[in-house]
């Protein structure tokens, strides 16, 4: 492992192998970041992430596995970022996403989807708050436009997300001044992968969207990059990017 440079910003992504995730870390490293990949299952998607981006600037990636589900999960990426030594940005990105209609909910999925989407985020910022505050850094917390409009047959998601709202304001109370804390909230930016061929579905969505069109993961980043690097009295906040999808609802 490469000595950390003292001035290079560095980001970590979790869920970063692909999506909106993988699009995060290109643009960060498009902007001088050296980037830490967490995936938790794609390890062949991150690995080929972390080469590309090492092949445009040696040693600016590192990659590093971990379920939050699982504690031991957690601290392999805490554990790295410590023995980096620094942390500028940290994006809490990874999320599971799947009906729980309600007659048919049970333990396992409330666990999968709180832990994914609450209660890992909550604490992987709880350990590396200390990293973040000695670079006045920011979180990012990508969140949902269903955490504030519910999802027919996807309660514990919707639960999962509104926390993760309630969740970005408190951390923002707690670690200000110096850490800010600020969410995404994206709209129909990708079809889930269960619903890609479900095309009268994806119609009846796009209907409910003024800009008329699908989001693109390069509108997620964007938004997440002026966040994090140009926002520095914004805290507490979360932005949708959604084509003005909430304010039909």
């Amino acid at each position: 492992m490469k000595i950390q440079d003292p001035v290079t910003p560095v980001i970590l992504v979790t869920g970063a192998a692909r999506r909106i995730g993988a699009e995060i870390a290109r643009l960060f490293h498009t902007k001088g970041y050296d980037v830490i990949v967490h995936y938790n299952r794609a390890a062949a998607e991150a690995n080929q992430l972390c080469d590309t981006l090492n092949a445009t600037r040696d040693g600016s990636c590192w990659l590093v596995q971990g379920d939050l589900n699982d504690s031991a999960g957690l601290q392999r990426i805490v554990a790295l970022a410590n023995t980096i030594g620094r942390l500028d940005v940290l994006i809490n990105n990874a999320s599971s996403f799947y009906p729980t209609p309600l007659a048919d909910t049970n333990d396992q999925q409330w666990n999968d989807l709180i832990n994914s989407n609450l209660r890992g985020p909550f604490f992987l910022s709880a350990e590396l708050a200390p990293l973040l505050q000695s670079t006045q850094g920011a979180i990012i917390n990508i969140s949902d436009m269903h955490a504030r409009q519910a999802l027919q047959t996807h309660p514990i998601y919707t639960i999962a997300k509104a926390g993760n709202i309630a969740m970005t304001k408190s951390l923002a109370l707690e670690l200000a001044p110096h850490v800010r804390v600020n969410s995404v909230a994206p709209g129909a930016i990708l079809w889930p992968e269960h619903e890609a061929d479900d095309h009268s579905k994806q119609n009846a969505v796009l209907t409910n969207v003024p800009m008329g069109r699908l989001g693109r993961e390069s509108d997620i980043a964007q938004c997440v990059y002026f966040l994090a690097a140009h926002a520095s009295y914004v805290t507490g906040q979360t932005i949708a990017v959604d084509g003005g999808a909430s304010t039909t609802l």
